[in-house]
């Protein structure tokens, strides 16, 4: 599980499925920021994971402050599920 923080707005919401790094994530969470007073883009602050990691996310058994971040440009990622609903 890491936070991910998405310079644009892809498109996505919570049980998006995204191929980010070569490797399919599951977006848990996502809080949207700068839509008033932040930078010039959106920023999408997601925590991701594997279907593997979806209980411990469920259960809160991790350290928000603790995990892994990394920044990526909206270009960089690829869509595969815009959200949980099936499209």
């Amino acid at each position: 599980m890491k936070k991910l923080i998405i310079h644009g707005d892809p498109g996505i919401r919570r049980d998006a499925v995204i191929n980010y790094d070569g490797e399919e994530y599951i977006c848990f969470a996502i809080d949207r920021q700068g839509d008033w007073h932040g930078p010039d883009r959106v920023q999408l602050w997601c925590t991701i994971g594997t279907e593997d990691e979806r209980e411990a996310f469920e259960k809160r058994e991790f350290v928000p402050h603790w995990l892994d971040t990394e920044g990526v440009d909206a270009e960089a990622i690829e869509v595969v599920r815009k959200s949980g609903q099936a499209a």
